[in-house]
């Protein structure tokens, strides 16, 4: 990344208020950014937001993605010029619980912001954050490519397939023209410090350590291609960076880790174990009759390797202890936004040997 690309941009988040959205304003912020940031309240108490007191150093606003008018009011008054679209509904078992709450707000919350950058000409680049769910799962031994056909299953997955759809037409139809560079990223499973999450599993995890109690796994077969936060959070500001300056770099792209990232869910909370101690242990909880949920889950990266030069940086293992660290610093009472910043400093330093 260019460090001073960022300095002064006017940048607006959707979903900020999130485990990802965090994490990302806080990387702008030290990039020299004006962040906006447009979301709901913070999804879980407690949160990373409010951990790192983002309130006071962004213009934060409070609102719904389906609501169309509150969308182009916020992009009228602000004006942004780079767009980082990662508002949604993004937990899989709770689409199954809420579908049609997850396709408001997933499919209509893309059109909505897609509406808004159409009509605001102040806007040059634009990434929209779905999922590496959006492929139809073969249970494939190879990684998916951006070519493969998009089928997600569950009502969380299939809904980022129609939203990378509805990003495609509003491409073609309305913001070629306009000179808007739109992209589109598939990333993987992300962990670090600050989620604190229902129904997935560092943060289970955590839970269960705390509390002195076994950890329950429901796939723990299952293979994913886990990554740390900052590594997607990196790929899309470096993408929305270079097809600023350039739209050929637009493009649909997979961000995930190297194929030997992509581990067991077993084997990933045995890493957490190994980091955590105290003798944690876990135990296999598999449903027989539980919602359908991908076993086989891997990408092909080449693309945004090869295009925009984006490679991995931190493996599963730095992933996971620098998860634990944060956690137990938390729960400690530490100083979590000087966690947060030596994290990202760290994973950018490392970045330029």
């Amino acid at each position: 990344m260019n460090f001073d690309f960022y300095k002064g941009k006017r940048v607006l988040v959707t979903g900020h208020t999130g485990f990802k959205g965090a994490w990302m304003c806080k990387m702008l912020l030290q990039e020299g950014a004006n962040v906006i940031g447009y979301a709901l309240k913070p999804p879980t108490t407690p949160n990373l937001f409010q951990c790192l007191e983002l309130d006071k150093e962004i213009e934060s606003i409070v609102g719904d993605i389906r609501n169309l008018d509150g969308v182009l009011n916020t992009f009228r008054k602000y004006r942004p010029e780079i767009v980082i679209h990662m508002a949604a509904q993004p937990i899989v078992r709770e689409s199954y619980q809420n579908p049609v709450y997850t396709y408001e707000t997933n499919v209509i919350g893309t059109v909505n912001v897609m509406e808004a950058v159409r009509i605001t000409d102040s806007v040059k680049s634009v990434v929209n954050v779905t999922t590496d769910k959006v492929y139809k799962n073969n249970e494939w031994e190879w990684g998916y490519r951006e070519e493969d056909v998009l089928d997600g299953y569950d009502p969380y997955s299939n809904s980022k397939s129609c939203s990378e759809l509805v990003t495609a037409t509003y491409r073609r139809s309305f913001l070629q023209e306009k000179g808007v560079a739109i992209s589109t990223c598939r990333a993987g499973n992300v962990i670090g410090g600050g989620d604190f999450a229902k129904e997935r599993i560092i943060p289970d995890c955590v839970r269960a350590a705390v509390k002195g109690k076994e950890i329950l796994v429901r796939n723990p077969h299952s293979i994913r291609p886990y990554q740390h936060v900052l590594e997607p959070i990196c790929a899309y500001l470096k993408l929305a960076e270079l097809q600023y300056g350039n739209k050929k770099h637009a493009g649909n792209y997979n961000v995930g880790p190297d194929d030997s990232d992509c581990i067991t869910t077993g084997k990933l909370v045995d890493l957490f174990c190994d980091f955590w101690g105290d003798g944690i242990t876990w135990t296999d909880v598999s449903e027989k009759n539980a919602p359908h949920e991908a076993n086989f889950l891997r990408l092909d990266c080449s693309r945004i390797k090869h295009i925009i030069k984006w490679t991995p940086r931190w493996h599963i293992k730095k992933a996971i202890e620098n998860t634990v660290i944060w956690n137990k610093l938390y729960l400690n009472g530490g100083d979590i936004c000087g966690e947060v910043e030596r994290e990202i400093l760290e994973y950018m330093v490392e970045g330029k040997i």
